[in-house]
C-alpha cells in the first residue's frame, strides 16, 4: 500500500475553495483591487520616504486626486546596543521599527483596514566612522523594505477588498 493517495491532491482544490480562499492576483482579488488605486500618506522624514518609495513599488503610483484609497502612514525606529566588548564598545546595533497604517477608501471615508507592523534589523559598527554610517543607511532601508512588504502582505489580506 501507498503512503499516498493521489485522490488526497485532487481534493486540495476543494477544500481550499471551501475556507474561503482566494489567490490575490486572480481577477477580481484584493490585488487587483489596490494596483494603482492607493494614494499613499505624503513623508515627513526620511525613514518614510523609504517605506512610502516600497509601498509605491508594490501597490503602483497613484495620483491623489484620482485614488480610490488612502494609505496613511506613521513609522518611528529607535536604536539598541546590540554587541558590547568588555570595554564598553558597541560592535553591534539593532533598528527596531514600528509602523502603523490606515486605509481609507475616499468614496465613503471608511476605514478598510488598519494595523500596526513591527520587526528588526542589525548592521555591524566595527569598522571605520564612514562603514558604520553606510551600515545603518543600509539597515534603514532594508527595515523599511521589511515594514512596508509586511504593510502590503496585511492589506492584500484584508476582508473585503475584492470584487
Amino acid at each position: 500500500m501507498s503512503l499516498f493517495n493521489r485522490r488526497i491532491l485532487l481534493m486540495i482544490p476543494l477544500v481550499l475553495a471551501a475556507c474561503g480562499f482566494e489567490p490575490v492576483y486572480a481577477p477580481g482579488g484584493s490585488g487587483a483591487a489596490l494596483n494603482g488605486k492607493v494614494a499613499v500618506s505624503a513623508p515627513n522624514s526620511v525613514d518614510t520616504y523609504l517605506l512610502v518609495q516600497n509601498l509605491e513599488q508594490r501597490l503602483g503610483r497613484s495620483a491623489t486626486s484620482g485614488s480610490e484609497y488612502n494609505l496613511n502612514v506613521n513609522v518611528s525606529i529607535a536604536f539598541q546596543r546590540s554587541a558590547i566588548t568588555s570595554t564598553n564598545e558597541t560592535n553591534r546595533y539593532t533598528i527596531a521599527g514600528r509602523s502603523s497604517y490606515t486605509l481609507k477608501s475616499n468614496e465613503t471615508g471608511q476605514v478598510i483596514a488598519s494595523g500596526t507592523v513591527e520587526n528588526f534589523v542589525s548592521y555591524s559598527a566595527a569598522g571605520s566612522t564612514v562603514s558604520t554610517l553606510a551600515d545603518e543607511r543600509d539597515a534603514r532601508k532594508r527595515l523599511m523594505a521589511i515594514l512596508s512588504d509586511q504593510i502590503v502582505n496585511e492589506l492584500y489580506a484584508a476582508p473585503g477588498l475584492g470584487s
